[in-house]
């Protein structure tokens, strides 16, 4: 047993006899074997503890509900007494499904280690320990590896599985989840993230019932409609107090959250693969491995969660070389031009651009297509190549006269070299038109069962991209078009959802197909910013972040609806994974109108801040406030991107919604920024002071220049500001006085 004197507490993996903590600055997770039936059961998941508690015997009445069904598991089988969800289901060669792990043996590994073929996590020695606990079914034959990795310094713990036959026959996997926790007997809320292409990161709180309830995607990707992400915590757990735990599945497809209060009240949630469109033959000697899992805890709130999720995520999760570096503010020529442009087209619009300061140009859908040209979207997706009536001496003299305007506001600095405006392109390579020369090619390569009816969505279908030939015809079309320009930046866009697959294997290959796609063309071109979107985001994901550290958040551009969209997306991905534009008015997808400012404003709690429409179309007022619009988000970005996140007001909740980015803990805190909403105007009423959070309590801080305050005075009677109307709006910079 683990005492409060044993100086290995904390060492992130404590190992004492068959009893195994993991423990970090401010958490424990425990559990132990019992003795008796070899199964892991759980003992704490919470604040710090350095021993476990005795318990009486566990009564056992004579109900239905067997010895497993009453004591909290580590990974729960169907078939043997518990009656709750199940983690997994093994369906054996003689048919059966009964399966009975018991412990056999661990192993503490240094470090976080990769996963085969999927996105995870990772760290040294010095971040991360993971113990490896090995099960067996000696009837079946089939071992079970429970890999548990604790980052102690972000209070969080990763989880994933590994099934192997060591069997002489074919075994088939019906269903696995790479996380399953039961917390203790007492009322717990969950909180889900739900909505639909253009409302997309909807916060929804509600009670954990008595019986089952969840939510999960069937799209084939994560999807609009519900992202995998959940959050359970005590009833009266606010945004900044109590006790919280968040749970994130580091995958991109259809997964299923499972979330049960049983009879003895304690409660399950469990995250993994979608059962409906999911199963896996492994042949003798064959394993299969789960995507894996993120659990935190928080005693600070909901908000503690997002803080620990996002440093993981941008510490140990995002491989690029810009998953901490300011992004370039850009142009995006979709709602600016959409099909409707020739190359002189092109070159006004990124000249335009590069006068209002904006430092990448980015063209987007409509640029390819040869004997199917793309003018419209009812042809030529997967012809990656240079539609010669737009473009007739291909893209590299474009961008190459595009790659020497010089943005305004860049170079005024002697001793630096001038600034260059950079290009990015737009792609859809997971997609087939059926008016296309690889569909009259390859009609095979696109999903389909059989003689079903393929099913059109946005004029396209999409590619089988788990078979290797489609993966390597998308990594060397692509790759082609990359190495024939200087394009920096990808948009990788998907617009629909998998239809007629083949079979319930057919949408995790997929997966992992795009998994091999991803890391080729990001090792090819490390220096290329790659950004992902999903008709928005639907497939912001965590499964996404090792390739895209940046993700277009939603289509809807709208600044108000962006309010709720982007704070409930941060409550599990960090502002730096998020793109956020400035559209024109009246919005294209709702027709509201609000002042170019508090567009701006908005867009800027993205980690990449750019505009999306015609400058020339612009009026001179909204056109004069660019310039500095793009000055203060080049200033703002670095606290944004690398800062911690303090959402002070909910949208939902407050007609003046406020977040607040403090500069990390190694540069001392030194500057944080506000960002201050008002939607509706407030006609002759008291404003409300606005208390900050985060701040040290015992430094100084400057705001906007002018009064200086204490960190304890503005975050224990906080700031007041009069706003002018409807969508007005207010960032304010607050810095440590020296």
């Amino acid at each position: 047993m683990v005492t409060a004197q044993d100086s290995s507490y904390k060492t992130g993996v404590v190992v004492d006899g068959q009893e195994f903590a993991l423990n970090g600055d401010g958490v424990s997770y425990r559990f132990h074997v019992n003795e008796t039936t070899g199964d892991l059961i759980s003992t704490h998941f919470g604040g710090p503890v350095t021993e476990s508690v005795a318990t009486p015997p566990l009564p056992e009445p004579n109900g239905w509900v067997g010895l497993p069904g009453r004591v909290r598991r580590e990974y729960p089988d169907l078939g043997r007494g518990d009656f709750r969800v199940p983690a997994f289901q093994i369906r054996q060669s003689a048919g059966y499904t009964v399966s009975d792990f018991r412990y056999a043996s661990h192993e503490i590994v240094p470090g976080k280690p990769a996963l085969p073929g999927l996105p995870a996590t990772f760290g040294g020695e010095d971040d991360a320990t993971t113990l490896v606990v090995r099960l067996y079914d000696s009837v079946s034959a089939v071992a079970a590896n429970l890999s548990y990795s604790v980052f102690p310094r972000l209070d969080a713990v990763v989880r994933s599985v590994s099934i192997t036959n060591e069997g002489a026959g074919n075994i088939t996997l019906g269903k696995i989840a790479s996380l399953s926790v039961d917390l203790p007997f007492e009322d717990l809320d969950m909180i889900e993230l739900r909505g639909d292409w253009a409302r997309e990161a909807q916060r929804v709180r509600r009670k954990v019932e008595y019986g089952t309830q969840g939510f999960g995607s069937l799209t084939g990707y994560s999807s609009h409609l519900h992202n995998p992400f959940l959050a359970l915590l005590s009833p009266t757990t606010t945004e900044s107090h109590g006790e919280a735990w968040g749970f994130s599945l580091v995958y991109s497809g259809s997964f299923s959250v499972d979330v049960e209060k049983g009879s003895q009240g304690f409660t399950r949630a469990m995250l993994g693969l979608n059962p409906y469109q999911f199963s896996w033959s492994l042949g003798p000697g064959e394993t299969f491995t789960s995507p894996e899992a993120v659990a935190v805890y928080s005693d600070a709130g909901v908000g503690g969660v997002s803080r620990k999720l996002h440093r993981l995520y941008r510490d140990h999760l995002i491989r690029s070389q810009y998953a901490e570096e300011d992004r370039p503010v850009l142009l995006n020529s979709w709602e600016g031009a959409y099909f409707d442009f020739n190359e002189s087209v092109i070159y006004d619009l990124a000249s335009a651009s590069a006068d209002l300061g904006v430092k990448l140009f980015v063209l987007d859908d409509g640029w390819f297509g040869d004997k199917y040209p793309r003018l419209s979207d009812n042809s030529s997706l997967g012809d990656w190549v240079v539609n010669k009536d737009r473009f007739p001496d291909g893209l590299g003299p474009l961008v190459d006269r595009i790659t020497q305007l010089q943005p305004a506001g860049s170079g005024n600095d002697s001793s630096s070299a001038k600034e260059k405006l950079r290009f990015g392109l737009w792609f859809e390579p997971e997609m087939v038109s059926p008016r296309s020369e690889l569909y009259d090619a390859h009609p095979d390569w696109a999903l389909h069962a059989g003689a079903y009816p393929r099913t059109e969505r946005r004029n396209q279908l999409v590619l089988n991209v788990g078979l290797p030939e489609v993966q390597d015809y998308i990594i060397e079309s692509v790759s082609k078009i990359l190495d024939s320009a200087a394009v920096s930046y990808v948009k990788w866009d998907n617009n629909r959802g998998l239809h007629e697959t083949p079979g319930p294997s057919a949408g995790h290959a997929y997966m992992l197909g795009l998994y091999r796609v991803l890391g080729a063309l990001t090792a090819r071109f490390p220096d290329v910013l790659f950004e992902g979107c999903a008709s928005g985001g639907g497939r912001f994901d965590p499964g996404m972040l090792p390739y895209f550290p940046q993700i277009w958040t939603s289509d809807d551009t709208d600044g108000f609806e962006r309010l709720a969209i982007q704070f409930g997306t941060s409550l599990a991905y960090p502002a730096s994974a998020m793109g956020a534009h400035v559209s024109a008015v009246p919005n294209h997808q709702t027709g509201r109108t609000t002042p170019f400012r508090f567009r701006a404003h908005v867009a800027m709690m993205g980690g990449s801040f750019g505009f999306e429409l015609d400058p020339a179309a612009l009026d001179a007022g909204d056109r004069d406030q660019i310039p500095d619009l793009v000055a203060l988000a080049e200033r703002v970005s670095p606290v944004v991107v690398r800062g911690d996140l303090w959402r002070l007001a909910l949208p939902e909740e407050s007609n003046w919604p406020a977040a607040l980015f403090v500069a990390p803990e190694d540069e001392g805190g030194a500057r944080a920024v506000l960002f201050w909403f008002q939607v509706r105007a407030n006609i002759n009423r008291a404003a409300p002071f606005l208390r900050l959070q985060g701040l040290d309590p015992a430094a100084r801080y400057t705001v906007d220049g002018n009064a200086t305050y204490s960190g304890s005075t503005l975050m224990n009677i906080g700031l007041q500001h009069y706003f002018d109307g409807d969508y007005d709006s207010k960032v304010v910079i607050i810095e440590k006085a020296s």
